[in-house]
């Protein structure tokens, strides 16, 4: 059997399952930053990590293509989790990363 045989086409139904959000938000233990780095580079950094738990969130809500993810739900993921409302570049951030998961 041929490999393309057996990746389910876009239309068909995958294994994933939403995970609602309403279940208490568990943040991972923080460690401190490096020290003697610029303060672009713990911007930078930061908004990473920001937007990399509201892409995960946002999987585990069931949004599964960028396009899905408008700014505005973003921020109310945000709002869901707990953290602070996403600038504009960080919520681009969010669709890169989902974009990179597909």
């Amino acid at each position: 059997m041929p490999a393309a045989a057996l990746k389910p086409l876009p239309t068909q139904s995958t294994s994933k399952t939403a995970v609602p959000l309403d279940l208490p938000y568990q943040p991972m233990a923080k460690r401190p930053l490096p020290p003697g780095r610029s303060r672009d580079w713990y911007v930078t950094h930061n908004r990473r990590l920001k937007a990399m738990r509201l892409a995960i969130a946002l999987l585990d809500s069931g949004v599964y293509v960028p396009n899905q993810a408008r700014n505005e739900k973003i921020r109310s993921t945000a709002e869901l989790i707990g953290v602070h409302p996403p600038s504009d570049t960080t919520c681009h951030m969010v669709r890169a990363l989902m974009r990179y998961a597909r």
